[in-house]
């Protein structure tokens, strides 16, 4: 990491009533000196300053705080100017920067920064992005779990478990039986299997974990000409689907996203599936069919006045909505929620079913760890090497300790402890400049 002062605007971009323009380097002190004209000053205290250019020309009012090393986001001397958020105020004052020298960030390079300055792991920036990212309560409340560190004690929990039993192992070879813990043998063998266990409930719960993050896939499908762009636009609450009494009037995917609950909905119009002979039409059909195979949750929409419907066996992931429930007056089926997307009966019922179903989906979740695509690679490798090592002979103790120090080093790449720089340069380019 070179030692290069660099800077970037942290808040949005686009005029603004306040902009922050955050700076991080080392020995900024002198610096933060000419900003506020003043040679006493307080870290973390705010001042207000007349910022003036290099020949002593106003350029705007501003806000001043200065963060010492290593009490900072990066573990550097920080500089944030509060400035306004004019598109001109900001492009005078990144001028000015460039004139002492300084330079314009990389997109992650302050994280990148807190990571080489052991103010952040790996885990904490996957919640950083996330946070970045977040739309809804759920997405916020995930990601700031990650960001403050909880997924980062578990993965280190284990990280040290491993290399504990992989130490052990290569001991019992190179130590007399009455120097070791008694039933060392039998001991590694049982910590290893309950670390492969919580691996793999971790593993198993990366679906769940990741429609939290990045939001569940809901699809609308049935027949032509059940009410599915009917419920569709009721659920977004605007008509984004075409409503026609012609059959296969959607051809092809009609997507939104809505907040149910807290949770992100990627909501999905389908093609009515019939034997069609539109080549358009069997286009949007072959969508629809691989929408449902991605979704999280079907509602299969069918017509309450047609007399022929046949209900297929439900799938755990499906609820049956009877559309036209106006049409109708016996209303028996109990495998079925009964809606009229023209009165709007029954749709209260509908989304409280719904909410039922994503808070089943998340039982358990999301107080787990965020599991993400860097993430699950490392952990199934690692729950691999822990498999191995249990199916290793049980005097081949060496072979064991190899393969829970693989384990380990693939727990240490998910916190950065052990990783290439590839990894760290994925992970960080997902972030903002400033962040």
């Amino acid at each position: 990491m070179n030692n290069e002062t660099i800077f970037a605007l942290s808040s949005g971009h686009g005029k603004s009533g306040v902009a922050v323009i955050r700076i991080s380097g080392t020995n900024l002190g002198q610096v933060f000196s000419k900003f506020i004209n003043k040679t006493d000053f307080l870290p973390r205290h705010t001042y207000f300053s007349n910022l003036k250019d290099s020949n002593n020309n106003l350029i705007d009012q501003v806000i001043c705080i200065y963060f010492r090393a290593p009490h900072s986001f990066t573990g550097e001397d920080v500089i944030e100017i509060h400035c306004h958020g004019g598109i001109a105020v900001i492009e005078k004052i990144f001028s000015y920067l460039t004139e002492l020298e300084f330079r314009m960030a990389t997109p992650g390079e302050f994280s990148k920064r807190a990571f080489y300055n052991n103010k952040m792991d790996l885990a904490d920036i996957d919640g950083l992005v996330a946070l970045l990212d977040a739309q809804t309560e759920k997405q916020r409340q995930s990601a700031i779990k990650s960001m403050l560190g909880t997924d980062s004690k578990h993965y280190e929990s284990w990280r040290k478990q491993m290399i504990e039993i992989s130490a052990y192992a290569a001991a019992i070879l190179d130590y007399p039986e009455d120097e070791l813990p008694q039933k060392i043998n039998e001991k590694i063998r049982s910590k290893t299997e309950n670390l492969y266990k919580e691996i793999n409930d971790t593993i198993s719960r990366y679906m769940a974990v990741r429609a939290i993050r990045n939001g569940f896939n809901i699809v609308l499908i049935g027949d032509v000409n059940v009410g599915k762009s009917s419920l569709f636009n009721l659920m977004v609450g605007a008509s984004r689907a075409i409503v026609s009494e012609i059959p296969g009037t959607t051809r092809d995917v009609v997507s939104a996203q809505l907040d149910i609950d807290g949770y992100l909905i990627n909501l999905s119009d389908t093609a009515g599936i019939r034997n069609a002979t539109d080549t358009v039409e069997k286009i949007g059909i072959e969508k629809t069919k691989s929408e449902i195979e991605n979704a999280d949750l079907v509602l299969r929409v069918f017509d309450a006045s047609n007399k022929k419907n046949l209900l297929p066996e439900t799938k755990e992931n499906e609820i049956l909505i009877f559309n036209k429930s106006d049409l109708i007056k016996q209303k028996e089926n109990k495998k079925v929620i009964y809606i009229s997307t023209k009165t709007g009966e029954g749709i209260n019922d509908l989304m409280s079913i719904i909410k039922e179903r994503l808070n089943k989906i998340t039982h358990d979740v999301e107080s787990s760890i965020a599991v993400n695509t860097r993430t699950k690679k490392l952990l199934t490798d690692s729950a691999t090497e822990l498999k191995d090592a249990l199916n290793t002979p049980k005097d081949n103790y060496d072979i064991f300790s190899e393969h829970v120090r693989r384990a380990a080093d693939n727990i240490g790449k998910i916190l950065g402890t052990i990783t290439a720089t590839e990894v760290m340069d994925a992970t960080f380019s997902q972030l903002c400049l400033g962040k």
